[in-house]
């Protein structure tokens, strides 16, 4: 995920308010474009496979370089639906864009989770420790940021102090090494880097995102509002199928879920590995079906008015979403 600029927001913007829709009248869509993720299965791709979509397809365009790339690119109108962690939705929404969450597709659980690490010997033992000392995230702006100065927040740290503590952004294949040889003194770590980095040992975890906020779901996946307008049937069937996919991979074994993963992966013959669906746990979805709750928003609504990144009650959470179609919300709106 990269930092949503706010001169790039600029420039998009007046596309994006002209109007990207269906025109009165006209049939709906039913091919429903979006970008994938190399090496991954997304919910809407389960869905396809277990055939939960009835008439909608999917087609796809390439893979996405970033969450709020995605969101984006659907705001946009160069894709049908994208996704990101729910503060970028934020930040989007606050500046403008028409675009609505539909169903929440990531987050963290007791299996599925990202920890912030030190090396076992360091002498960081507490957030107070973090001052003057630097962490390691995939990019600002976005979940990690988030995370980190939430949990400072938390532990008593003053607006200044939280400012000496630095963000460094690396790549995250390069995150581990970085903190086992001193460059960095804390790193964020999840997913197969993370599980390969603790089978090696003599790592700890300073925290993690789900001990410090408990379960919860981090990102959703955005329509355009004029795209549920003028495709109320097709959302319907979409929203429907997804929340089904992720239902079925919060109830089905493992195994089960990671064998489906490498089928669709086979056959969809884009020239990638397999090796990272072997390490899904669980989706770390706390809603069943991906249902949205209004605090998953609300968290980053606060977190965003401290920095100073929108003005206090610019955004509220209940403009930012909604359940009504999904059916395991009952189909009640936000």
């Amino acid at each position: 995920m990269i930092k949503i600029r706010h001169a790039f927001l600029a420039a998009l913007l007046p596309a994006v308010l002209a109007g990207c829709g269906v025109a009165s009248g006209a049939a709906e869509v039913k091919v429903l474009r979006y970008q994938g993720s190399a090496g991954a299965v997304t919910f809407p791709e389960l869905a396809e496979e277990l055939g939960y979509l009835g008439d909608v397809k999917l087609k796809w365009v390439g893979n996405t370089t970033s969450g709020p790339q995605d969101i984006q690119s659907a705001a946009t109108g160069q894709t049908d639906f994208g996704g990101a962690f729910d503060g970028a939705i934020v930040k989007l929404k606050a500046a403008k864009a028409p675009i609505k969450a539909v169903i929440g597709y990531y987050g963290s659980d007791k299996d599925t989770f990202s920890g912030y690490y030190v090396n076992e010997n360091s002498p960081i033992k507490t957030a107070r420790d973090l001052i003057g000392k630097k962490i390691g995230v995939n990019t600002l702006g976005a979940h990690h940021e988030a995370v980190i100065k939430e949990y400072l927040k938390r532990q008593g740290l003053t607006p200044d102090e939280i400012k000496q503590v630095q963000l460094v952004v690396i790549p995250p294949v390069n995150t581990e090494q970085a903190v086992r040889q001193g460059r960095l003194d804390v790193g964020t770590l999840g997913g197969v880097l993370k599980d390969k980095a603790l089978e090696r040992g003599g790592l700890r975890p300073l925290f993690t995102d789900v001990d410090l906020l408990g379960p919860f779901t981090a990102g959703s996946v955005v329509l355009r509002e004029d795209f549920i307008a003028g495709n109320p049937a097709t959302v319907k069937t979409f929203v429907s199928g997804f929340a089904k996919a992720v239902e079925w991979a919060q109830t089905r074994p493992r195994a089960e879920v990671v064998a489906t993963f490498e089928r669709i992966i086979a056959k969809r013959g884009r020239n990638e590995s397999a090796d990272t669906v072997r390490f899904w746990k669980s989706t770390g979805i706390a809603g069943k079906g991906g249902v949205i709750a209004a605090k998953e928003f609300q968290t980053w609504i606060d977190w965003l008015e401290r920095e100073g990144e929108i003005k206090p009650g610019q955004v509220k959470a209940a403009d930012l979403y909604t359940n009504a179609f999904n059916p395991y919300a009952g189909g009640s709106a936000s």
